[in-house]
């Protein structure tokens, strides 16, 4: 165990779980995303869970969906009435997302007969599910299980969080716990069952410049775009109890501006061409998310959006704040050797 993953662990020493009931879904709502190319209204539905595996051992260093789980085992009847109380809310949304504290296709989180019931269920009405699993959950006799819910042309996405292409990137500043091989290996399992791969790409871990975070993030998408079908982009936000916010308090770490995220959205467009680069800001324009200076993150967040649904990328072409000189300026003061400039506009 190296340093970084010790001290992850020792962040959640102590920690206490939100009181809520085990039966109680965190969430569930309906928003805008894409589906064959149109704009969809889309169902959203984030289970309460044991809690991510990786978390318990460890876990990321900007990671704080643990603070959402319980900590201890949630039945299978207990999700059940969880997906009841969802499905009270769903009014047939075509396109479907599963979220939990970790990976739906850990038997530890979801039990199969739960995850068969979940899909069984909404695969009546919906076109596309959409989930998200480590690699070390994705298996041929769970995918195998799967595949048999899936009638017609209907869609299943996995969404995996590779983060970084760079393996000591996402070993020593992320804490991810696998390597670039071990995303590949499960995008090939994916690809044999047919099922779609959407890859969540970090904007900005921990202990690096902001000017690296932004080479970084392209460089990864350059080297995915064969393998995924989707490129999910992920300004890191401060969350609870997590490494990033232990140096975010001491003034050791500044959230990406959104200048570096729409730079990475152009760029990242270019690479792909015709596959979907979307972006979901969590916290955005606050001081614990992607933000610029107070009197434009309305219109960069807007336009992120935008592009999102559109991919047009032409969204940025009049995005213009005087507060753009500053973030040049932390650019090129990190580069020559300042590090990393947390306080500029934090």
């Amino acid at each position: 165990m190296n340093d970084l993953t010790l001290f992850c662990k020792q962040l959640k020493q102590g920690f206490k779980p939100k009181k809520a009931k085990p039966d109680e879904l965190v969430r569930c709502w309906s928003e805008k995303d894409v589906l064959n190319q149109n704009v969809v209204d889309t169902f959203v539905i984030i289970f309460r869970t044991k809690g991510c595996s990786w978390a318990l051992k460890s876990g990321c260093t900007m990671c704080g969906y643990f603070n959402d789980s319980m900590w201890s085992k949630v039945s299978s009847n207990d999700l059940l009435k969880q997906f009841e109380t969802a499905i009270k809310k769903y009014n047939g949304q075509r396109f479907v997302k599963i979220f939990t504290s970790g990976s739906f296709l850990d038997e530890k989180e979801i039990p199969s007969n739960v995850r068969k019931k979940i899909l069984k269920t909404l695969f009546e009405k919906a076109e596309k599910i959409s989930v998200e699993s480590r690699p070390e959950y994705v298996k041929n006799d769970v995918l195998s299980e799967i595949k048999e819910t899936i009638v017609n042309s209907k869609v299943f996405e996995i969404g995996v969080g590779l983060e970084t292409a760079d393996d000591y990137i996402r070993i020593h500043n992320i804490n991810k716990g696998f390597t670039f091989n071990d995303y590949k290996r499960s995008a090939e399992t994916i690809k044999k069952f047919d099922f779609k791969l959407k890859t969540y790409v970090l904007v900005k871990p921990p202990f690096l410049t902001e000017k690296e975070s932004i080479k970084d993030a392209i460089k990864t998408v350059e080297k995915i775009k064969n393998i995924t079908d989707v490129v999910s982009l992920n300004p890191v936000n401060v969350q609870r109890n997590t490494v990033v916010e232990f140096l975010w308090q001491r003034n050791s770490y500044r959230p990406p501006w959104l200048y570096s995220v729409v730079e990475v959205l152009k760029e990242s467009k270019k690479i792909v061409g015709d596959k979907q680069v979307k972006c979901d800001i969590v916290g955005g324009g606050s001081v614990r998310g992607s933000h610029n200076c107070k009197n434009c993150d309305s219109f960069f967040l807007k336009a992120i959006s935008n592009f999102s649904l559109y991919q047009d990328a032409s969204v940025f072409d009049d995005l213009s704040c005087e507060c753009r000189e500053k973030w040049l300026d932390q650019l090129e003061l990190e580069e020559l050797g300042f590090g990393s400039l947390a306080n500029m506009y934090r």
